[in-house]
């Protein structure tokens, strides 16, 4: 099976040496993304939900560009820095999957490369061929 490799653009990702999605075969796994702004810096600063629909939006981007769409997530995982703000990022994650209702994990973590940052989303696909 072939490997693709696809870049959200992120300059973290020559610095550690990762892809924001990969796929092989069917199966695309989208990695840790945050809320980076379109323009650079972080988006949403102090704003869990906010942050949230930008990590979703730059992540289901990155399935998009690997051949998948929304439908296709199988799981999806919501890391926050406050496990108390768990609703505002459940708020954002259910505009885009009351309906497809993925495998969900969410859980705190101590902290993220950046400090603005309040949240981070990985999700798993198997897109139809």
């Amino acid at each position: 099976m072939s490997r693709r490799n696809v870049s959200s653009g992120s300059y973290l990702e020559p610095q550690i040496g990762f892809s924001r999605a990969v796929r092989i075969g069917n199966v695309v796994a989208v990695g840790g993304t945050a809320p980076i702004a379109a323009s650079g810096g972080i988006d949403c600063i102090g704003d869990v939900y906010g942050q949230t629909r930008r990590c979703l939006e730059i992540a289901l981007t990155a399935l998009v560009e690997a051949g998948g769409d929304s439908a296709d997530v199988i799981r999806t995982r919501i890391l926050l820095t406050d496990i108390a703000t768990w609703d505002e990022a459940a708020r954002a994650h259910s505009e885009i999957f009351t309906d497809i209702r993925p495998v969900t994990t969410v859980m705190e973590v101590s902290r993220f490369v950046d400090p603005d940052w309040l949240v981070e989303i990985e999700l798993d696909a198997i897109v139809k061929d």
